[in-house]
């Protein structure tokens, strides 16, 4: 948002996700850009590098490898490697020398090369190497000028006698929210087959916002940054193609980034945050009008992504795939953002006035845009595409990877209310305690707390995040339909909200049809941030007591970390790794929880 102090009405699961941490309101803060052309100068010669010259000049003198490696999208005999590489000056072209081993020594190389780059790609190198054996360990390297990269490893996909695959999971990584401590502990494992993120792998906004009273303060997840030495650059928020290049560039010096990247191979997807927070196919919640065309920002942004992850793509826009690991399971990465997603419905648009002239919830209303068989979340291209890929697949286990949550997690209207304003509407805690005295003793509530259970009773459940799946209820029953009739085990990961969580995944009839495992953050806050007055423990505790139908069966709002999802022929296994103080330099990690869905019982353990 460019010079934007007003404030505008935005969907609720915004309060719940990506406003600032003050006060709750239903208000979106509007964030400043504080442009300096000076430190945009100076950060792209040492960060990006963003010149779009194609020069045919072969300058190789005194290159660096500043950002590290990576490798990603590995299949049975192939895989992706990546580098960047900073020219003394910019406006050359490079030749790349790159080489892949079956040692560390590079005494025995399985395949070599040379890639051109230029300021045109961003002096970003990938190449996919070819010619390797399955479910087998590599090495590689890239040369430049007679300057070495460091070393990465990574692993091909296996085919046969495949017992166990074990991935790392993560998502929603923010620069300014703290350290990185969730890679670096992934990145010291040595049993992880391959890293899964599911978006949110940067963040598009500036340093600075406008609060309520106007005053410039520190924007989304920054309050830290200044001391932690983590402020964003460019200092305003991604609008072109050379801010995002900028910001993958300074992310990716991060040292634990660079760990997990050189350790593993990648597979990845985008969120919204990668272009704009709340992207749909037509535009964003964070875009505006005089910030300029929505598709040519869309498109910059996706340029930039795929020049600095290792991704396998022939088409831009397309990142849905899937990734066999032999016939254990077979992983469909998905696009619930940008191809097809139409916008968020906004709760702020069906509110309506009672008979005392307070803010209720037109439910008819509501009811009948949920509904609405037209709506799309990933489009029927997309929808198509997963039918034939879970109809031909021949492993026990069907793994989607995708961003926002898919499990139904409907709560009373009266605290969502609560929860947009604390005026209205009643708190969480009060509705437990309330409920929780209703059921183990009755006679002992007053006349007044009687007719508030009856008023709660009645009221209705709606979903608390309509940016994930239960904002598109329609599009999930079709996936949901998909997956029963193939009679397939189905397991959804999810990331998005930066909170962790575990659902039994149930369609409209109530039939069991999967499990879903979604991911904390791995710095983004979560609920502790907007819900400070409320005790995590508490809830963590009370909110499966809240979601309509029990499908929630664990969740925790408070900690960061990653997941480790381990399957076997058996049964498909989630640890939800914790690590402490992410605003300090060292760190401490646990398994705060285990959950776990068998083979042919879809349903958590």
């Amino acid at each position: 948002m460019t010079d934007q102090p007003a404030e505008q009405n935005s969907p609720i699961h915004n309060l719940l996700k990506d406003t600032q941490p003050s006060t709750p309101s239903i208000n979106r803060r509007r964030f400043l850009q504080s442009t300096s052309l000076a430190t945009v100068a100076s950060a792209s010669m040492m960060l990006a590098g963003c010149n779009n010259d194609n020069d045919d000049n072969h300058n190789t003198a005194q290159v660096s490898f500043l950002h590290g490696v990576a490798s990603g999208d590995p299949l049975a005999d192939k895989v992706i490697l990546w580098t960047r590489v900073t020219p003394v000056s910019s406006g050359s072209s490079l030749d790349v020398d790159w080489q892949i081993a079956s040692d560390n020594a590079f005494n025995t190389i399985i395949n070599k090369g040379t890639s051109k780059t230029n300021g045109g790609q961003d002096y970003t190198v990938k190449v996919d190497a070819t010619g390797l054996q399955p479910n087998t360990p590599y090495f590689y390297r890239f040369i430049c000028g007679g300057v070495t990269s460091p070393i990465g490893k990574t692993k091909t996909l296996p085919v046969t006698n495949v017992n166990q695959v074990k991935l790392a999971v993560v998502s929603c990584s923010n620069y300014p929210a703290g350290y990185f401590h969730a890679y670096a502990d992934i990145a010291k494992r040595s049993d992880v087959d391959v890293l899964l993120h599911l978006g949110d792998y940067i963040y598009e906004y500036g340093r600075h916002t406008i609060d309520d009273q106007g005053k410039t303060v520190p924007a989304y997840a920054s309050s830290h940054a200044a001391q932690l030495k983590r402020e964003v650059i460019p200092v305003e928020e991604l609008l072109t193609i050379t801010g995002y290049r900028l910001r993958y560039a300074q992310y990716r010096t991060d040292k634990d980034l660079q760990a997990v990247h050189a350790a593993m191979p990648m597979i990845a997807v985008w969120d919204d945050h990668e272009i704009s927070n709340d992207t749909y196919k037509a535009g964003a919640e964070n875009h505006q009008s005089n910030e300029g065309d929505w598709n040519q920002r869309k498109m910059d942004a996706m340029k930039a992504y795929h020049e600095w992850m290792p991704t396998r793509n022939s088409v831009m826009t397309q990142i849905y795939r899937s990734f066999d690991f032999g016939n254990l399971l077979s992983l469909h990465m998905l696009d619930t953002r940008v191809i097809a997603r139409d916008k968020q419905l906004d709760y702020n648009n069906f509110l309506v006035k009672d008979a005392n002239g307070q803010l209720t919830l037109d439910s008819a209303k509501f009811t009948a845009a949920m509904q609405d068989t037209s709506r799309q979340m990933i489009g029927l291209p997309q929808q198509n595409w997963l039918a034939g890929q879970l109809q031909t697949s021949k492993s026990t286990w069907q793994i989607l990877g995708q961003q926002v949550v898919m499990g139904q997690m409907f709560i009373p209207a009266l605290v969502l209310l609560n929860f947009m304003n604390p005026a209205l509407g009643v708190d969480a805690v009060t509705y437990l305690t309330l409920m929780q005295k209703a059921q183990t003793a009755p006679t002992t509530l007053t006349p007044q707390e009687q007719s508030m259970v009856q008023q709660l009773q009645q009221a209705p459940f709606i979903p608390y995040n309509l940016d994930a799946w239960d904002g598109y209820a329609v599009a999930r029953e079709m996936i949901y339909g998909i997956a029963n009739a193939m009679q397939k085990n189905l397991v959804v990961l999810a990331g998005d909200t930066h909170n962790a969580w575990a659902n039994n995944l149930v369609n409209v009839k109530g039939e069991p049809v999967g499990v879903e495992f979604a991911v904390q953050s791995v710095t983004s806050p979560g609920f502790e941030e907007y819900l400070a007055t409320v005790d995590p423990k508490q809830l963590a505790i009370g909110l499966p007591m809240l979601v309509k139908g029990g499908t929630l069966k664990w969740c925790d709002t408070s900690q960061r970390g990653y997941m480790i999802v381990t399957v076997t022929p058996e049964q498909c296994t989630s640890d939800w790794v914790f690590v402490s103080d992410i605003t300090k330099p060292t760190y401490t990690s646990s398994v705060g929880k285990t959950m776990r869905v068998k083979v042919g019982e879809p349903y958590l353990v």
